[in-house]
C-alpha cells in the first residue's frame, strides 16, 4: 500500500530475510515525513517518524498508543465484529452497505457485549461490514479462517525502517497484512468500494490489493485506521532481490541507506542497470501478465489513481539450489514447501489471467505461487508481484506537486503525473522493459529445461534466431507457413520438408543434415 522509501510492506512475509519481525518498529507508509529526535520529559530520547515513535527501550507507539495495546485492540475488535456479522443472514450487497459504519465500545472492565481486557478503554469501528464480508467470500475466505488467521495468535509487527509513520503487522500464518492508514487514505478507500465491488465481480484475478476489512480503533482521543489486505509473499520462500517499480526515472534509485539493508528495495533505475535485458517469460505467461496489468491500469485510471507501483520480489531457484548445496554440510535444510494460502487468487500465479491459467501447463504448486521467468543469464526465477500504493488520488496537491517538478525536471519522467499518462507509461514500462516475451518457449516446471512447444504454437513466427536461418529463409517461412499444418520440427527441417512436398529443389545454402528421415 505504500512505498515512499521504495519499500512497501504489502506482501512482506515474516519469513522474508531482511524484513525481520520485532516488537518496536514499522514499515514504510504513503507520505514522506522527517524523522526527528524528541526528548521525553524524563530526558529519554525517542525516534519519531510521523505518528510512530520508538523510545530508547524499543517500545513502539502510534498516536500515543503502544503497539502491543493496538494489536490487542485490533484482535478484540475483529473477533467481535466477525462474530456478530455471522448472526446476520447473507444477502446481496446493496448500495447503502458501502456507507455503513458499526461501532462498539470496549471498556477495560468488560460489558454485556465485550470481554474484559487489560488495555485502556477503546472504541472499535467497522466500515462496510456486509460489503467486506462479500469480498472475503469472493476470495474463498471463511469467517472462521479469517478469525483464526488474525486472532488465534499474536500479530507479528514488521520491523522495517521507512520514511513514514505507518505500522505493519502480519498474521502468524502469513496470510494477511494489517496496515495503519491515514484519514485521507481510509476516506478514499470508502469512496472506491462501489467501483471496487463492480471490478472484483468482473475480474477477481487482479494484481490490485485485495482488501478484506477496514477498521478504526479510537483510543486516547485519537483515531487509528487500519486496513486488512493480502500478503504477497509466501511463507519460507527466500527472496534474493526486490524492486519497487513505477516506470519513472526521476529520483528512482535506492538510497545508500536503503542499500545497506539485508534485503534492500531497489527502484527503476537500479532495475535498468541490473537487468537491462529485462526478465523473460514464456508467451502465454507474458500475455496473461500484460493482460492483467492492462485491465488493472484501466481500473486505476477510471478512479483517477496514480503514483502506484509494482512490487516485485524475485526468488532465484539456481541461487537457492547452490545455497542449499553449500549449506547442507553445515546444518540441515528445511525442504518443506510453503503452506498454501487460504485465500483464492492470492498468489502471483493465481492473480494473472489468460491462457496460462486455463491451459493446465503451469502447475501453481510446483512454482510455489510465483511466476516462472529467466534472466539474461538463463537463471530460473520465480516472481512474486503485486500493484501497491493505490490509495493515491490525483487531487490538487498532486497536480501542484507534478507542476513544480515538471518546471525543474522533465515532466514525463517524474512519478507524479496525470492518471491517464501514468497508466500508459506504467504499462509500457512493465510490458516492454521489465517483462519480455519468448515466443514458442514453455518453461514447464521451474526445475527442468524448457519443454517442446505445443503444436498450435509452432506456426508463430519466432524471434529466436535459428543457426541456419537467413533472411531469405525467414521470408519464405513467413509466406508459406499459413498454407500448411505445422508440426514440432526446427524451422530449417520444416522448410526442407516443405520444399520437398512442393517438388521444389532445396537451395544449396540451406542444405544441412536433417534431424528426421525424409521419405
Amino acid at each position: 500500500m505504500a512505498s515512499a522509501s521504495g519499500q512497501s510492506a504489502v506482501g512482506f512475509s515474516s519469513m522474508d530475510p531482511g524484513i525481520s519481525t520485532c516488537t518496536s518498529s514499522s514499515a514504510s507508509g504513503t507520505k514522506r515525513s522527517i524523522a526527528s529526535e524528541v526528548p521525553y520529559a524524563s530526558g529519554m530520547p525517542i525516534k519519531k517518524i510521523g505518528h510512530r515513535s520508538v523510545d530508547s527501550s524499543g517500545e513502539t507507539t502510534y498516536k500515543k498508543t503502544t503497539s502491543s495495546a493496538l494489536k490487542g485492540a485490533i484482535q478484540l475488535g475483529i473477533t467481535h465484529t466477525v462474530g456478530s456479522l455471522s448472526t446476520k443472514p447473507e444477502r446481496d450487497v446493496l448500495m447503502q452497505d458501502f456507507y455503513v459504519v458499526e461501532s462498539i465500545f470496549f471498556p477495560s472492565e468488560g460489558s454485556n457485549l465485550t470481554p474484559a481486557h487489560h488495555y485502556n478503554d477503546f472504541r472499535f469501528k467497522t466500515y462496510a461490514p456486509v460489503a467486506f464480508r462479500y469480498f472475503r467470500e469472493l476470495f474463498g475466505i471463511r469467517p472462521d479462517d479469517y478469525l483464526y488467521s488474525l486472532c488465534s495468535e499474536p500479530l507479528i509487527e514488521l520491523c522495517s525502517s521507512g520514511a513514514s509513520g505507518s505500522l505493519f503487522y502480519v498474521s502468524s500464518d502469513d496470510e494477511f497484512i494489517i496496515k495503519t492508514v491515514q484519514h485521507k487514505e481510509a476516506e478514499f478507500l470508502q469512496k472506491l468500494l462501489p467501483g471496487y465491488y463492480m471490478n472484483l465481480n468482473q475480474n477477481p484475478r487482479t494484481l490490485l490489493p485485495k482488501f478484506y476489512g477496514l477498521y478504526c480503533v479510537q483510543a486516547g482521543g485519537k483515531n487509528i485506521r487500519i486496513v486488512v489486505m493480502n500478503n504477497l509473499l509466501p511463507r519460507s520462500v527466500k527472496m534474493h532481490i526486490k524492486y519497487d517499480l513505477k516506470g519513472s526515472t526521476y529520483k528512482r534509485r535506492a538510497s545508500q541507506k536503503e542499500r545497506e539493508k539485508p534485503l534492500p528495495t531497489f527502484k527503476d533505475l537500479d532495475f535498468l542497470q541490473d537487468m537491462p535485458d529485462g526478465l523473460s517469460l514464456d508467451a502465454d505467461m507474458y500475455n496473461a501478465l500484460c493482460k492483467t496489468l492492462q485491465r488493472d491500469c484501466l481500473v486505476l485510471q477510471s478512479f483517477k489513481i496514480m503514483d502506484y507501483s509494482l512490487l516485485m520480489s524475485i526468488h532465484n531457484l539456481d541461487h537457492a539450489q547452490r545455497e542449499a548445496t553449500s549449506n547442507e554440510t553445515q546444518y540441515s535444510i528445511d525442504t518443506r514447501r510453503p503452506a498454501p494460502q487460504k485465500a483464492l487468487y492470492s498468489t502471483a500465479m493465481e492473480s494473472i489471467q489468460g491462457e496460462a491459467r486455463r491451459g493446465g501447463t503451469m502447475d501453481t504448486e510446483d512454482h510455489m505461487g510465483g511466476i516462472p521467468a529467466r534472466n539474461s543469464k538463463g537463471e530460473r526465477l520465480l516472481l512474486y508481484i503485486g500493484i501497491i500504493d493505490i490509495l493515491q488520488s490525483y487531487r490538487f496537491v498532486k497536480k501542484l506537486e507534478h507542476s513544480w517538478k515538471a518546471l525543474v525536471h522533465d515532466g514525463d519522467t517524474v512519478s507524479v503525473h496525470r492518471p491517464g499518462f501514468y497508466a500508459e507509461r506504467f504499462q509500457r514500462f512493465m510490458c516492454n522493459t521489465v517483462f519480455k516475451k519468448i515466443p514458442c518457449v514453455h518453461f514447464g516446471r521451474p526445475d527442468v529445461l524448457p519443454q517442446t512447444p505445443p503444436l498450435e504454437k509452432i506456426s508463430e513466427v519466432s524471434t529466436i534466431p535459428d543457426p541456419c536461418f537467413s533472411p531469405v529463409v525467414g521470408e519464405t517461412l513467413q509466406m508459406l507457413s499459413t498454407r500448411l499444418v505445422p508440426w514440432p520440427l526446427s524451422p530449417c527441417d520444416r522448410l526442407i520438408s516443405l520444399f520437398r512436398s512442393l517438388g521444389t529443389s532445396i537451395p544449396v545454402f540451406f542444405q544441412r543434415p536433417l534431424s528426421f528421415a525424409l521419405h
